[in-house]
């Protein structure tokens, strides 16, 4: 069995966890390889351990049985967007600050021996294809494991939204913008914005406002069948911004379409210690 492994350098300092979960999965009879999830800044001071050969991600996925990522949720997603095309599980460790997506803690990385024996199960989270329409062209698109955002930049004015599903409008307020998450994402920004925590295997799609200056602009959850439209209302001057997973912003412009729908794509996640979503929730919080 291959294994991928793919420490975030700024958080796992020196490499240190990586090369302890190599150690672990060699000796339980795994073949590994270690890859940074991105490049390194130019005049980055980094330390890096001299004696352990780095691959490229992209490179080393190819013919690969699971990948371990080392971070936060950020570094799990970076991650993902290359392992799920190739329909290579995701197993995450958490070395951030909660870490909802992580299988494991730092202090769990014994664990790691059943990779190679395969004593553990795959979860399947639903995803959503987000396409940016201008004038009936596609100008934008990516896939979201977590969430879409449209917000405003940093000037101190409102968005003025459309929201439809199916192309029926479901809502229209004035607010800091919108969260389109999926179960998944549900436990991210669009319940930091009051949305719902929805269980992470559930097929749904979560729209939730953000600040909206409105009494009647609440969180809905749709089916996954359904199709979410959002614009800016069109003849305005004002512009947001998208961003697909905490990637970089993509300007929208007034008469914009954000097409929200699920994927054919799934995220394949690991599950190695039989915790489950509401354990992990009660940890996470601080309850229980």
């Amino acid at each position: 069995m291959k294994i991928v492994l793919c420490p975030n350098p700024y958080r796992d300092r020196g490499l240190r966890a990586a090369q302890f979960a190599r150690r672990v999965l060699e000796r339980s009879g795994g073949e590994t390889a270690v890859c940074l999830p991105f490049d390194l800044d130019e005049g980055s001071h980094l330390e890096l351990p001299a004696d352990l050969p780095l691959g490229r991600l992209t490179q080393e996925l190819d013919g690969a049985d699971v990948l371990v990522c080392f971070g936060g949720d950020g570094t799990i997603l970076h991650s993902a967007r290359e392992a799920t095309p190739r329909n290579v599980p995701v197993l995450g460790v958490n070395l951030g600050s909660i870490g909802f997506m992580a299988e494991l803690e730092h202090n769990e990385l014994s664990l790691l021996s059943r990779l190679a024996s395969g004593r553990f199960g795959i979860e399947r989270r639903m995803m959503l294809d987000v396409t940016v329409r201008r004038e009936g062209r596609p100008v934008f698109t990516e896939s979201a494991l977590n969430d879409a955002v449209v917000t405003k930049g940093a000037v101190a004015r409102v968005l003025d939204l459309e929201v439809t599903g199916d192309r029926v409008v479901i809502s229209s307020f004035s607010g800091d913008g919108i969260v389109v998450a999926t179960p998944t994402g549900s436990t991210a920004y669009s319940m930091a914005a009051g949305g719902p925590i929805v269980e992470p295997t559930a097929e749904n799609i979560i729209i939730t406002p953000i600040c909206a200056h409105s009494l009647h602009a609440k969180p809905f959850v749709l089916d996954s069948a359904r199709s979410v439209g959002i614009r800016l209302t069109p003849g305005g001057k004002k512009t947001a911004y998208l961003s697909v997973d905490g990637g970089r912003a993509f300007r929208i412009q007034p008469g914009d379409w954000v097409d929200c729908r699920r994927s054919r794509q799934v995220t394949r996640l690991v599950k190695l210690t039989g915790r489950s979503f509401y354990d992990r929730i009660n940890q996470k919080l601080g309850k229980a």
